[in-house]
């Protein structure tokens, strides 16, 4: 049967990944609704080629724009706007799929109404997991929503692991690889100094500027430790990280009996997204297949926590459990825009996280409202630090 998708932030990287997937299997999949927060010229190109039923946008006036260009080319694409309409798509009975990939907290609300409607999730979007890992999971589990992940390394550290999951495999240990990102070989001292434009030049993937700054503190790895937790059902300590700059091995899992099974191939997104979307089969993804020969060789070596103090406070956060995940998460989103908007330097990014860290208590993630007030009180919290940090000159 044909699967209706709805795609959340379909104007980003995994947005377009997705639709370029969709595009080449037209008898497979067809799109039910597309979002978007700004973006709206996007998204009004998306609408006219795909032909969703629903467009839902951030705010009014983008609303409005695209609606006039819809109606203007001939389009009968309903537009709406705000986070309601997020989570309205999210669970529809039109949709059996959705795709979530809002990057940051903006995500958690609709893709938990998604696993709250029993939905098939191809999850993109790490931060819901990261911020209400528990509640998440729960309500996926009681609803028998389906949660297929997207991101590269869970998509491989899936593929690896028996049909029996985590539990009864014989699994000793998860194993995350990490590009290392653009300074990995840098010396941390002439960090200080890191501009933007720097810091978004991954040598591998193509992203949004935040996930490829997030790559280039590592916390995105972090995140992922943390999202890898709850998905698969181990603990930190049974989680490692390792870098591999060449990112043609995503992922690997280690077993009681010594065996290592690793996924590989090429370093494009549009692999794991075909596979979460056509899972259990497997299409066409449009990426060339793996050379090895021409790729010759495969390095690995352990991060190095001095350079990446991020990806340490990840793995902190996620021992001290509760609400920490979602405060670090806040923390970083805030330190991430300030850093992007040249407000503060590339080191003061895992400077801001970890003064919030410390200044806030930690509790209990009892219910989704005490983790939305962890995330408001971390993000005051962080624009207070910015704010007395000095200027980049």
């Amino acid at each position: 049967m044909q699967k209706r998708l709805t795609l959340l932030g379909s104007t980003g990287s995994i947005g377009d990944s997705t639709l370029d997937v969709v595009a080449r299997h037209p008898q497979r999949f067809s799109v039910y609704a597309l979002t978007a927060h700004r973006n709206g010229d996007k998204l009004v190109e998306q609408c006219l080629r795909f032909a969703p039923e629903v467009a839902v946008v951030g705010d009014a006036e983008t609303a409005a724009a695209v609606e006039r260009k819809l109606r203007a080319a001939g389009s009968k694409t309903v537009v709406t706007y705000g986070p309601q309409a997020l989570a309205e798509v999210a669970k529809s009975d039109a949709c059996d799929t959705v795709v979530a990939a809002i990057v940051g907290a903006a995500g958690l609300v609709p893709t938990l109404a998604a696993a709250q409607a029993g939905k098939r999730i191809l999850l993109a979007n790490k931060e819901a997991l990261v911020m209400s890992g528990d509640i998440f999971m729960d309500a996926a589990r009681e609803n028998g929503a389906v949660l297929l992940p997207v991101d590269s390394e869970h998509n491989a550290v899936f593929q690896c692991l028996p049909s029996e999951g985590t539990q009864h495999g014989g699994v000793t240990k998860i194993i995350l690889t990490a590009s290392g990102g653009p300074f990995r070989t840098r010396e941390p001292s002439t960090l200080v100094d890191v501009t933007p434009d720097e810091a978004c030049k991954h040598p591998n993937w193509s992203m949004g500027r935040k996930i490829s700054v997030d790559s280039a503190t590592m916390m995105n790895k972090g995140l992922e430790v943390i999202e890898a937790h709850y998905l698969f059902g181990l603990p930190g300590e049974r989680i490692d990280v390792l870098i591999h700059p060449q990112s043609v091995i995503h992922s690997m899992v280690s077993y009681a009996d010594g065996s290592v099974l690793a996924q590989l191939g090429n370093p494009d997104m549009r692999t794991p997204i075909a596979h979460a979307l056509a899972f259990p089969d497997r299409v066409d993804s449009g990426v060339a297949q793996l050379d090895l020969a021409q790729v010759a060789t495969l390095n690995f070596e352990k991060p190095d926590y001095t350079r990446f103090p991020c990806l340490a406070l990840a793995m902190k956060a996620l021992a001290e459990g509760g609400v920490a995940s979602a405060t670090l998460n806040a923390a970083n989103e805030i330190a991430v825009e300030a850093f992007l908007n040249r407000r503060i330097g590339f080191m003061a990014i895992a400077q801001t996280v970890d003064a919030v860290l410390n200044a806030l208590d930690n509790r209990s993630a009892a219910s989704l409202d005490v983790v939305l007030e962890a995330d408001a009180a971390a993000r005051r919290a962080a624009l207070k630090i910015i704010d007395s940090l000095p200027v980049p000159a």
